[in-house]
């Protein structure tokens, strides 16, 4: 699959619009066709669905999704240089693209999106953790989203998907695991991108459970995950001990000992824990 649509190669689109990536972005172009349309088919059926993307960057994910039979794309490009590219690929699709050139961060998609959504984007490196977490705790539940599916570093994609006990165990993994089902599936190598980063990708699926595996408040759960695992060297009742005042009556009555690190604890005790610190 040389091509999925009429348009240009990304490497030309690239050149004929002088888009060299910028480090300040955190820009890294994927190139590869068959790549962006094997990431495109990773969030599942798109047909019936609106899809939101961040930083499509010269659209080669954006024709990805487009191609596999997304309703409708959201496409939010901070970097204007890249507006004449998908643009381009706006006109290809009829009715089926809107690019809002736009920060992430400061803006309020859902004004432009229908449901079902799904989010499907090859996240900028500088914003990329920021954006995950803010999806995975909004003040009510399920989200706006159905899945995220999503590429990161491939050090972040292993600390969303890391088991309990493991070094990669971690507030991502907590976080992550306590409202949806997420999965790795797909690695890519620096050469893929243009230019190439310094380390691996790999793109994470993420599922939104209809509710939490565990009651707990999010706002307290975020809190006190944070505080056990930014000292994670220490016992919990060090690294909690700003948490509450009576920590340690706290630990022992959601079942963890205080002696215990953070990378040992299960989801269902961290959820254990903020319960009875709210209570």
């Amino acid at each position: 699959m040389a091509t999925i649509d009429n348009l240009p190669p990304l490497r030309d689109v690239i050149n004929t619009h002088d888009l060299r990536a910028k480090k300040s972005l955190g820009q890294n172009f994927l190139l590869d066709l068959n790549l962006t349309a094997k990431i495109a088919r990773q969030a599942g059926d798109l047909t019936g669905c609106d899809v939101l993307e961040i930083g499509p960057g010269p659209g080669g994910l954006t024709r990805g999704l487009l191609a596999e039979g997304a309703r409708r794309v959201l496409a939010i490009e901070k970097d204007a240089r890249c507006l004449p590219a998908l643009a381009e690929i706006g006109a290809a699709y009829p009715d089926r693209l809107t690019v809002l050139n736009a920060d992430a961060l400061e803006l309020n998609p859902l004004e432009h999106l229908n449901a079902p959504i799904r989010v499907v984007a090859n996240l900028p490196y500088n914003v990329g953790t920021e954006l995950l977490v803010r999806w995975l705790t909004p003040a009510s539940w399920p989200p706006f989203w159905s899945s995220l599916t999503l590429m990161f570093q491939k050090e972040v994609a292993q600390r969303i998907t890391a088991q309990v006990g493991s070094k990669a165990y971690g507030r991502l993994a907590i976080l992550s695991q306590w409202r949806a089902d997420a999965k790795m599936v797909m690695t890519l190598p620096p050469e893929a991108f243009t230019p190439p980063p310094k380390i691996s990708s790999a793109v994470v699926h993420l599922t939104a459970l209809p509710e939490p595996r565990f009651p707990a408040d999010p706002a307290v759960l975020n809190r006190v995950v944070a505080a056990g695992f930014n000292q994670r060297r220490k016992m919990l009742r060090a690294s909690l001990k700003g948490v509450a005042p009576d920590i340690e009556d706290h630990l022992i009555a959601a079942d963890i000992k205080p002696t215990d690190r953070a990378e040992v604890v299960h989801l269902e005790q961290w959820c254990a824990l903020a319960r009875n610190i709210l209570a």
